[in-house]
C-alpha cells in the first residue's frame, strides 16, 4: 500500500513563484504594444516595465511598497489591458499611481470609466497628432549627457513628445565617432545600453533603437546652424558645466534653430535655479533655464518642508561625495585646494555651492545656510547632512513634545540607586573581566576598605537628608565633593529644606566618572521607587 506525501510550505513556494512568473509573464506583451503601437511609456514609480524580464517585473511591482502602497501583477495587468482597448495617444503612464487612484475612486467606478476621467486628454487619440514632437540637441557627451540620452531614447515612443536629435562635442580623434558609440553602450556604474546601437561613420550619426542622433563636431556654441540638420526650435542642453552665467550660455541661442537652453549645472549671476516640483513656475518664458545640482535637487524639497512647518533659523549643509573626472587619479597638481590628492585614496575636503543655489531656490533661506563637501572614494551617489536650527514655531513644538514627566519625592538613598547593588552600579561603569575572576575590592593593602568602598560610604553620607552641607546660594553640590564624584546641573530648582537643588530630568542623580568632570546619570529613572513624602526633589 503507497501512502500519498504530505505537501508542506516549502513545496507551495515554488508554485507559488511560478504562478507570479506566469502573470508577469502576461504584462510584457501590453507594455510592449502600447510602447510599439500608441506611443505610451509604462513606468512604476519611475522603473519602466519596457524591456523587463519577468522578474524585473516582479522586481519593479515589490519596489511600490517602498514608495507608496503594496502592487500586485494582478492589480496592473487589467489597468494596462483596459487601457490597451482604449486605443491612446503618446503619453507616459505610471501605473502604480493609476491604480492608487483607482482605488481612491471606489468600487463602483467602473475601469473605462476610471481611465477616461483620468487620461481623458490621449484617450482615443491614436493617430491624431496631439503632442507636438520636440527636438532635443545635446551639447557635450559626458557622463551626464550619456545618462539624458539613455533617458531619452528610453521614453521615445513613436517619436512624439522630446526627441533626441543632436549631439555636440569636440572631435578628440579619428575614430572619435566609434569611441563615443562605445561609451553610450557601457558604462561602468549604470550598467549596459539596454538596445543595439549602429554606427555610421559617413553620416556621422549613431542609431540608438530606432533614434537617429545626429554627431556634430564644434569647438564652439555659437557656430552650430541646426537648420542645416533640419533641428528647427531646439532645446539645448549643457551638460559640459563650462559656460554656467547668462552670457555664456546665451551663445547657444544665437545658433539658428535654438529656441530655449537648459543647464544641467548651478547657473551663476542671475539665473534661476529650478528644482522640479519646488519653483517651477519660475520657468515661464526664459530662454535659459538651470537645473541646479544633484546636492540641491535632494535637500531643497526636505528644506522647503522643514521652514515652512517649523521655520529656519540657520543651518549648515554637510555633503558627502562622491569623486568627480575633475579629481585627479593619482596625486598631481591641482588649481583647486586639496583636490591634487588621489581621488581614488582620499577623502577630500572641499566646498560646495549648494548653500548658495538653495538660497536661488527659496529665496527666504538666503543668507541662512553655510557648506562643505567632502569627496570620498566612490564612483557614484551622494549624501547630504542638514543640521538646521529651527524657528519659534519648531523649539516651542519640540519642547512641548519633550515635556518631562511629573516630578517625584523620593529618599535620597533611593535617588542615587543606593538601594540597588550600588557595588555593582560602579563596577558597570567600566569594563570587567569575567564574575570568577574579579577581585572583589574590599580590603587595600593598609587594612582599610578598598577605594570604592570608600566612595560608596562617601556618597551615602553625603546624601542622606540633615547630613548634607549645601553651598551658600542653595544652587550646588555639597562644597568637600571628593575627586571623581560629580553633579550634573542643569536648570537648578529651589533647594528643598536640608538639601540643595538638583537638576530637572531626565538628568537624575549621582554618577561616578573616574576621569572627574560632570556626567548625568539617568539610569535609575527606569527603576522609580514609589514617591515618598520626604526627600529630595529628583
Amino acid at each position: 500500500m503507497t501512502t500519498t506525501p504530505q505537501r508542506t510550505a516549502a513545496d507551495e513556494h515554488p508554485a507559488e513563484w511560478a504562478d507570479r512568473q506566469a502573470k508577469a509573464e502576461a504584462i510584457i506583451p501590453p507594455v510592449g504594444r502600447l510602447y510599439r503601437e500608441y506611443g505610451v511609456v509604462t513606468s512604476i514609480h519611475g522603473r519602466t516595465l519596457l524591456g523587463q524580464s519577468p522578474t524585473d517585473v516582479l522586481k519593479a511591482h515589490r519596489f511600490a511598497r517602498r514608495v507608496d502602497i503594496e502592487l500586485s501583477v494582478d492589480d496592473t495587468l487589467p489597468l494596462l489591458e483596459a487601457l490597451t482597448a482604449l486605443k491612446p495617444g503618446p503619453a507616459s503612464v505610471d501605473i502604480a499611481r493609476l491604480h492608487r487612484r483607482h482605488l481612491e475612486a471606489g468600487e463602483d467606478v467602473t475601469l473605462e470609466d476610471f481611465l477616461r476621467s483620468e487620461l481623458g486628454d490621449v484617450i482615443d487619440k491614436h493617430g491624431a497628432d496631439v503632442l507636438p514632437s520636440t527636438d532635443v540637441v545635446l551639447y557635450g557627451f559626458g557622463r551626464i549627457g550619456r545618462l539624458l540620452a539613455r533617458i531619452l531614447i528610453e521614453h521615445a515612443g513613436t517619436g512624439h513628445g522630446l526627441r533626441l536629435r543632436a549631439v555636440v562635442v569636440r572631435k578628440g580623434a579619428d575614430n572619435d565617432l566609434s569611441k563615443r558609440a562605445s561609451l553610450l553602450r557601457r558604462d561602468s556604474v549604470h550598467g549596459s545600453f539596454a538596445g543595439t546601437i549602429t554606427v555610421d561613420e559617413e553620416a556621422n550619426t549613431i542609431l540608438a533603437n530606432g533614434t537617429l542622433i545626429q554627431v556634430i563636431y564644434s569647438d564652439s556654441p555659437s557656430s552650430v546652424d541646426y537648420t542645416q540638420y533640419g533641428i528647427s526650435d531646439a532645446i539645448v542642453v549643457d551638460n559640459t558645466g563650462r559656460w554656467r552665467d547668462e552670457e555664456g550660455l546665451s551663445q547657444h541661442s544665437e545658433c539658428p534653430g535654438v529656441s530655449r537652453v537648459l543647464l544641467t549645472a548651478p547657473g551663476k549671476g542671475g539665473l534661476p535655479n529650478i528644482v522640479s516640483g519646488i519653483n517651477d513656475a519660475m520657468i515661464g518664458d526664459g530662454k535659459v533655464v538651470t537645473a541646479a545640482s544633484c546636492t540641491t535637487n535632494a535637500i531643497v524639497p526636505t528644506l522647503k518642508v522643514i521652514n515652512d512647518e517649523y521655520g529656519v533659523v540657520g543651518g549648515h549643509i554637510e555633503t558627502v561625495h562622491s569623486f568627480t573626472n575633475d579629481q585627479n587619479l593619482i596625486d598631481n597638481f591641482h588649481k583647486g585646494e586639496r583636490r591634487g590628492r588621489s581621488a581614488a585614496l582620499n577623502m577630500v575636503l572641499t566646498e560646495t555651492g549648494a548653500a548658495k543655489a538653495v538660497a536661488k531656490a527659496l529665496p527666504e533661506l538666503e543668507g541662512k545656510l553655510t557648506g562643505n563637501s567632502v569627496r570620498v572614494p566612490t564612483p557614484n551617489v551622494s549624501m547630504a547632512i542638514l543640521n538646521l536650527t529651527p524657528g519659534e514655531a519648531g523649539r516651542a513644538r519640540g519642547a512641548q513634545r519633550l515635556r518631562p514627566r511629573g516630578l517625584a519625592l523620593r529618599r535620597p538613598a533611593q535617588a542615587a540607586g543606593l538601594h540597588r547593588q550600588p557595588r555593582g552600579r560602579l563596577h558597570r561603569l567600566r569594563r570587567q573581566p569575567p564574575r570568577r575572576h574579579r577581585r572583589r575590592p574590599r580590603d587595600d593593602h593598609r587594612g582599610r576598605p578598598g577605594r570604592h568602598v570608600r566612595l560608596v560610604r562617601q556618597r551615602v553620607r553625603l546624601l542622606l537628608p540633615g547630613r548634607a552641607r549645601p553651598r551658600g546660594d542653595g544652587q550646588g553640590p555639597p562644597a568637600g565633593l571628593p575627586r571623581g564624584l560629580s553633579h550634573a546641573s542643569r536648570s537648578p530648582r529651589s533647594a528643598p529644606a536640608g538639601g540643595f537643588a538638583v537638576p530637572t530630568p531626565p538628568v537624575v542623580g549621582w554618577r561616578y566618572s573616574p576621569g572627574g568632570g560632570e556626567r548625568a546619570d539617568d539610569s535609575c529613572a527606569s527603576r522609580r521607587p514609589p514617591p515618598s513624602a520626604s526627600g529630595w526633589v529628583d
